[in-house]
């Protein structure tokens, strides 16, 4: 993946599974964080390869994908309520909230996923995509730049 280039997304040609493409925009300056951001960026493409597929094969790729991103949004959530709570962010319940939302969106349309064709399957991903992408953008970036601030107010700041 190009690291420095724009969110890309394209349909893969000759089996290519990426979906989506890491940019450096979405970086939050929390190093940590933002590998996991990667992560989530690679699980969506994981997801995106398995629906590309047709069969049982496609079907178990597919729920050990969603399992994955289950048990990696869990994680990767409680991670950010961490720093959030170390570094007295203000609007920690906004944010939960929108974690709370996410994991329903993710449960509830997996549902909608049956396996028998790719439709369900790319829609599905599709909202992950967008999801995933609009949280770090819009949301992540408000705690990203009360770290930014609080690093720049106070140079010795360390969490």
């Amino acid at each position: 993946m190009d690291m420095t280039g724009g969110a890309h997304f394209a349909v893969p040609e000759d089996g290519d599974a990426t979906f989506v493409e890491w940019s450096a925009k979405y970086d939050t300056g929390v190093d940590f964080l933002d590998r996991q951001h990667r992560e989530l960026v690679g699980i969506v493409n994981r997801l995106y390869g398995a629906c590309l597929h047709g069969g049982g094969e496609a079907e178990a790729g597919f729920r050990d994908a969603m399992s994955r991103m289950v048990e990696y949004v869990r994680f990767h959530f409680a991670s950010e309520v961490e720093l959030m709570e170390k570094i007295g962010f203000p609007d920690i319940a906004g944010h939960r909230k929108q974690h709370d939302a996410l994991i329903r969106d993710i449960l509830g349309a997996s549902h909608g996923y049956c396996g028998t064709g790719s439709l369900a399957g790319s829609r599905f991903v599709r909202t992950l995509r967008d999801w995933v992408l609009g949280h770090i953008a819009v949301y992540d970036t408000e705690y990203a730049n009360f770290v930014a601030e609080r690093r720049r107010l106070e140079p010795a700041f360390d969490f």
